[in-house]
Formats: C-alpha cells, structure tokens, sequence
C-alpha cells in the first residue's frame, strides 16, 4: 500500500492535486461536442487524452517535457491514421 501512496504524491507533484485536474479536465470535455458525429474514435480519444494532458499542465508543474511530448504523439497517431487513410 505505500508503494501506492509514494506514486500518488509523487504525481501529485507533477500533475497537481487530482480533483482540480479532473475538474479542469472535465469542464474542457463538457465545452467540446462530441455528439456531432464528425470525429472517429480515434479522433476523440486522441483529444479526449490531450486535454487530460493540459489540465495537467494547468494543475502541475507546466515545465515537464513529458507533458508537451504527450500532447504531441496524440497528434501525431491522428495524423498518421489520416495520411494511411489517403
């Protein structure tokens, strides 16, 4: 069990107190229409993990590389389904 709770206050740390960045999270999500029916799956989950990744910026420490390189490869999967897809 304290190798748990080491985890959890180490990412507390770096991605900020959990229950600001599931609020920030969640009130992105709630601002973006998913119901349009425009996104593929992997569109939205791509998405859905990029602005778990800003309110981890937001809530926690902004100058971890990981954060922005996250941000990135979700993209970049996205794109490259596109481009096969051409």
């Amino acid at each position: 069990m304290s190798d748990v709770k080491d985890t959890l206050d180490q990412r507390e740390k770096q991605h900020g107190d959990y229950l600001k960045v599931a609020t920030v999270a969640q009130s992105i999500k709630d601002a973006l229409d998913w119901q349009q029916g425009k996104l593929s799956p992997v569109q939205r989950e791509s998405l859905d993990m990029i602005v778990t990744k800003m309110a981890r910026i937001v809530c926690g420490d902004p100058n971890i590389i990981d954060h922005w390189l996250d941000i990135e490869g979700y993209a970049r999967l996205v794109r490259n389904i596109l481009e096969e897809q051409k």
